[in-house]
């Protein structure tokens, strides 16, 4: 141990190497036993210096004081400059969570070369740091005179936080000569389908003058996350045609295209496939053919390749929980999650999203809160389960977690919450607390962040709130399809067809390419103000211009398009010769707008096929029945509720609910239990005489039970809008706004009663019903008695 003697005194070196960690010191001892037997005399170093294996020692460093350690054993070696030992040293505090002294490494590296560069990029992409990334890349190609390599790219091109930060790395791309290179390549893909802009991924693929499986799944990936599934199966047969063997990747990608598309057949033929070619025993395979079949619902085959995996992980048995659950079979997935607590996999959120779920419809209270104070001992309320609830349309559930995460005031939210709660409050209608959150975002400066903003925009649409939803998308960046997607849906639902028209093309103008959400939108807009033609152009031109092939959703549109126009010959029509099947969604569009217009033949028809589907939508009875009942068949609508009744179906009792200060007070029709019950419907009775007065006359056609003509005045007088209604009339100031949430469509009778409410009590009456909006004011409503 001589040498060891020379170059560090034992005093120096055993409390650093010692203090907490006795292995380094192992590691660094055998590795100067290992030199020293092979060269007893050290005649091979001529600087009689010791010759460490440090690669062995970083190994064995398992935490950050460790690291501490190690790097004050280099400074007291000399090797403080060692670029080598530095860069690595600077991935090793990352890799343990400490990003402040991975940079401030980095920085005291005096001569950096590509590897270091390439390490801190990497660090602080690995970390979610990615402005910081972007800076660093941007120091390296500006100012170090350093050349990148194709490692550099990838990473970074992954941090883009914009299109116009992707563009910019695109052109440094090309001007270093790395645009053929596979994976920067591949990652170039990856980045413009994460923006939308997949045409341009496309033509990065197709320039490339050699590929690897990796790009083609890029390619199929790019073209399934933004909706074009007809693109990403052309991409596949490209791939086929080019005898390139679809992998692990591929087929993951390619099943749940089959599911999306409603392709049955080719789903099967994937798992043909993916049996032939021995890819069965990938977990994430299995995994993903689970999520297929229970997208078809085809339960025993998903439980069948259940069975089959040799190896399970959690997604495994979140995915068969799921798919039992997600088909309405919610005992077996209990079984399931017993199965999993049984051989020792510990739950995640995925599962209690699934629970909750579950034990809601098995209307387990008592269980559902056992639950809810497990998420709450796991302390998933301070990662993500207002996004696990907000994602699974449970927003109430998010909303109460995000209030329990804020009284708790030890989390920060980020741009994650703000995401996930803004949708809850839109979808609720909690405008109030959406314009708190728009104020906490104003302060932290992150209200014109694209996502962020367009969750806003969104909220105030939903809100009825539609010149502030207009004034905010005017202030945030357009680049992208998502706020132009968001502010044309808006004025869909308020019944602006032409404005939202008007803006597509502003769209264009702008050169911002459209993408299959912003077609639904348009042609849901098209729909609510009857523009029957204007509506054949957007889906022309979706299909001849834009190359997006019609999913079920474009078709529904236009189904209820021609609906609601009374086109249903021209509805039944599309149905028949869609190129794909219809759903209970197609046929729920069709039947709904029978009911409308009274044509119980094609009414009969489509609830057939309807019921063929999905017999277990209590909604689609009831439309039947209503249909019936318009047209005087009482038997026959007595006959359909008692079939509902029969299979254990219950219709969803018609709510509507008003905001009063902070409270939000829900009516329910011929509500009798509010406390100012009596003032209500005193209330009611006057604003009838008066309206009577104007020429209202009740439409009987809408109470839907075979009773007297009095009993059904009182039916109409009682409906759970016009409660809501009078309540905030008679709660708020006079001449003040009245903002009313309807959860089935309203009525007709009920329609035209709240126009004659707003001239009496000159007030303007918001109602958000299922469908879309209605402004009521001075006798008028903005949907010109179209909806």
């Amino acid at each position: 141990m001589l040498s060891l003697l020379k170059c560090l005194p034992p005093r120096n070196f055993k409390p650093i190497l010692q203090l907490q960690q006795p292995c380094i010191y192992h590691f660094f001892s055998s590795s100067l036993q290992h030199k020293i037997s092979h060269d007893p005399d050290n005649k091979n170093n001529k600087n009689n210096n010791v010759v460490v294996d440090f690669n062995l020692v970083f190994r064995s460093c398992t935490n950050i004081n460790v690291a501490k350690q190690l790097h004050a054993l280099l400074l007291v070696l000399g090797k403080a400059q060692d670029v080598v030992l530095l860069t690595q040293l600077v991935t090793l505090y990352a890799t343990l969570g400490d990003l402040s002294l991975s940079s401030t490494t980095f920085k005291h590296i005096q001569r950096k070369n590509i590897f270091s560069w390439n390490s801190m990029v990497s660090a602080y992409v690995r970390r979610g740091r990615y402005r910081d990334s972007m800076d660093c890349v941007t120091e390296l190609l500006s100012l170090s005179g350093v050349r990148p390599d194709f490692y550099t790219f990838p990473p970074v091109l992954k941090a883009c936080l914009s299109l116009a930060d992707g563009e910019k790395m695109h052109c440094w791309v090309l001007k270093m000569g790395f645009e053929h290179d596979v994976y920067v390549a591949a990652s170039l893909i990856h980045l413009y389908s994460r923006f939308g802009a997949v045409e341009v991924a496309h033509k990065v693929f197709v320039d490339m003058p050699v590929r690897d499986v990796g790009s083609w799944n890029a390619m199929i990936s790019g073209f399934c996350q933004n909706g074009n599934v007809a693109e990403a199966l052309r991409v596949l047969d490209r791939m086929k045609t080019e005898e390139v063997k679809m992998d692990t990747v591929t087929v993951s990608s390619m099943l749940p295209i089959c599911a999306q598309s409603n392709d049955v057949v080719g789903g099967v033929l994937v798992h043909l496939y993916v049996i032939k070619h021995g890819l069965e025993s990938d977990v994430f395979v299995s995994n993903a053919l689970i999520n297929m079949y229970s997208k078809f619902g085809r339960l025993q085959d998903a439980q069948r390749v259940f069975d089959g995996m040799e190896v399970r992980d959690l997604v495994s048995w979140n995915s068969i929980i799921a798919a039992y659950e997600q088909n309405d079979d919610p005992v077996t997935a209990l079984g399931f999650f017993k199965e999993m607590l049984f051989v020792g996999m510990r739950p995640d959120l995925l599962t209690v999203v699934s629970l909750a779920s579950i034990f809601g419809q098995l209307s387990d209270r008592r269980i559902g809160r056992a639950v809810h104070g497990f998420v709450v001992r796991c302390r998933w309320l301070e990662v993500d389960i207002v996004i696990g609830y907000a994602q699974n349309g449970l927003a109430s559930e998010a909303i109460d977690a995000y209030n329990m995460m804020e009284e708790g005031r030890t989390i920060v939210p980020n741009q994650g919450t703000w995401v996930s709660i803004l949708p809850a409050y839109s979808h609720v209608g909690a405008l109030q607390q959406g314009m708190k959150i728009h104020g906490r975002l104003i302060k932290n400066c992150l209200f014109l962040d694209v996502f962020v903003a367009t969750c806003l925009i969104d909220m105030y649409g939903k809100c009825g709130r539609l010149e502030d939803a207009m004034s905010l998308f005017y202030e945030i960046p357009q680049e992208t399809s998502v706020p132009w997607n968001a502010i044309i849906s808006s004025l869909g639902i308020h019944g602006h067809g032409e404005k939202a028209l008007q803006l597509f093309k502003d769209m264009r103008a702008d050169g911002v390419k459209a993408d299959h959400i912003t077609f639904v939108s348009l042609l849901s807009a098209c729909s609510h103000s009857g523009l029957v033609d204007e509506a054949q152009w957007c889906f022309d031109t979706m299909q001849k211009e834009y190359r997006i092939k019609p999913n079920l959703k474009h078709y529904g549109c236009m189904v209820d398009l021609f609906g609601r126009a009374g086109y249903l010959e021209k509805a039944y029509n599309l149905v028949s010769n869609m190129p794909i099947q219809a759903d209970a969604s197609i046929w729920g569009t069709l039947l709904a707008a029978c009911r409308i217009h009274g044509n119980a033949e094609l009414g009969t028809f489509a609830s057939d096929r309807l019921l063929e589907v999905d017999s277990e939508n209590v909604g689609y009875y009831v439309l039947l029945s209503n249909i019936y009942a318009n047209v005087g068949k009482w038997e026959g609508a007595v006959k359909v509720r008692s079939l509902a009744r029969d299979r254990g179906l219950r219709k969803t009792p018609g709510w509507s609910s008003v905001v009063v200060g902070s409270v939000v007070e829900v009516f329910y029709a011929g509500n009798q239990s509010h406390p100012q019950c009596a003032e209500i419907y005193e209330e009611l009775r006057v604003l009838n005489a008066k309206m009577k007065s104007l020429g209202y006359v009740p439409d009987y056609s809408f109470v839907l039970q075979d009773v007297e003509e009095d009993e059904k005045e009182e039916i109409l007088t009682s409906h759970s809008e016009r409660l809501a209604i009078v309540f905030g009339i008679i709660s708020t100031p006079p001449k003040s706004p009245i903002r009313i949430f309807k959860n089935l469509r309203v009525c007709g009778d009920c329609h035209n009663a709240t126009k004659y409410i707003s001239k009496i009590t000159e007030r303007e009456i918001i109602v958000r019903d299922s469908n879309r909006f209605h402004h009521f004011k001075d006798g008028i409503c903005s949907c010109g008695d179209y909806w």
